[in-house]
């Protein structure tokens, strides 16, 4: 793997992930330059990373060379700063979503047509255990995928979850989706765990996807992305067996059945003195997924986004795209129509757009 030289737009909490696996791998990755445009946190973040920040995309771009940046910065900025590094002829990771609402989804599609670079840092399906389970949905060993319930993350990164497992690209649904409000007691956020016991309202999301002959159940609350009493839920089915969390169920033939638990192996446990870091994801005998970034410390995520990229990189050195503009744009587009389902009560069928290409 060649070194990955990239720079970033954007000093937010989402920018740090990628600082931390930098400073993890420094022989896989380094980031050139942030471009921040508040001087105070700038020099703040120079101090807490050592790593050189600039005032423009301008400075940064004079002064180095990144094989592609990374856009890192809110919902409505998104398509600006895309559009300024695609005119300067630079490669881009957008971070999700690329767009904040449908039309922008449409212009920034238009950029893609006129040759810009552009691929998107979705890394839900390549978080260790995912990619793992996705392996298998793809190998055939459940047979056709036919259903999905989802309660793992939210809106776009939900909907690109759905499509890994199911097989899909750009085919159109219907959706009904309704919320539902609940107490719960607050859990820990961003910046760490709570001060105080206190009780919030949670908004559960439930969704029924239905493509016809393949469906997705979407039910998802905030809270579960840090909340201690609120895990996440997984159940992947085909005609010849199921993922359900990490057991998987199948027919070896139709009088075998076979069942096992995916098991996550670490270094570094029970007198182990390899280090500390994931080795990989076994299912049964096989190994479903090897951690390619050993021996660093890292996260899921952090894997993930490392994987993102490794993958940006190969991308922009005359590989295969990995997670389009395009994917990113559906993505998005379904989770704002599970949002309008819900906000006015009625079925809605979703229309192809215009980066549709099935």
């Amino acid at each position: 793997m060649n070194k990955v030289i990239f720079g970033i737009v954007g000093g937010g909490w989402r920018s740090e992930f990628y600082l931390r696996i930098a400073r993890e791998c420094p022989n896989l990755f380094e980031v050139c330059g942030i471009v921040i445009r508040n001087e105070i946190k700038g020099k703040e973040t120079e101090l807490k990373w050592g790593v050189k920040t600039f005032r423009s995309i301008e400075d940064l771009l004079r002064e180095t060379r990144p094989n592609f940046v990374v856009v890192s910065v809110p919902w409505e900025a998104s398509p600006i700063v895309i559009e300024e590094l695609s005119q300067k002829k630079v490669a881009i990771l957008a971070e999700t979503p690329p767009a904040p609402d449908l039309n922008g989804l449409i212009e920034i599609n238009k950029l893609v047509d006129n040759g810009a670079k552009i691929q998107v840092a979705e890394q839900y399906h390549l978080q260790p255990l995912h990619a793992a389970r996705i392996s298998l949905a793809n190998s055939g060993l459940l047979g056709n995928i036919n259903q999905v319930q989802l309660s793992v993350c939210h809106g776009y990164h939900a909907m690109s979850l759905m499509r890994k497992f199911l097989g899909l690209k750009f085919e159109n649904a219907t959706i009904s989706a309704y919320k539902f409000l609940s107490p719960i007691i607050g859990g820990p956020g961003r910046n760490g765990g709570p001060e105080q016991e206190k009780e919030v309202v949670s908004e559960q999301v439930i969704a029924h996807i239905d493509f016809g002959d393949k469906m997705c159940v979407y039910d998802f609350t905030g809270e579960q992305y840090f909340s201690w009493i609120r895990s996440e839920r997984l159940l992947v089915q085909g005609d010849r067996g199921e993922i359900n969390g990490i057991r998987v169920k199948y027919l070896k033939d139709f009088q075998t059945p076979i069942e096992y638990d995916l098991k996550r192996l670490n270094a570094g446990e029970n007198g182990n003195l390899e280090g500390y870091y994931l080795k990989g994801i076994l299912a049964g005998e096989q190994w479903a997924y090897h951690n390619p970034f050993i021996p660093g410390k890292l996260t899921d995520d952090e894997v993930a986004i490392a994987s993102c990229l490794d993958k940006m990189n190969q991308y922009v050195n005359g590989g295969k795209e990995f997670y389009s503009l395009a994917e990113a744009s559906q993505d998005h587009y379904l989770a704002m129509m599970i949002n309008e389902a819900m906000e006015t009560n009625q079925k809605i069928t979703t229309t192809s757009q215009s980066w549709a290409r099935l």
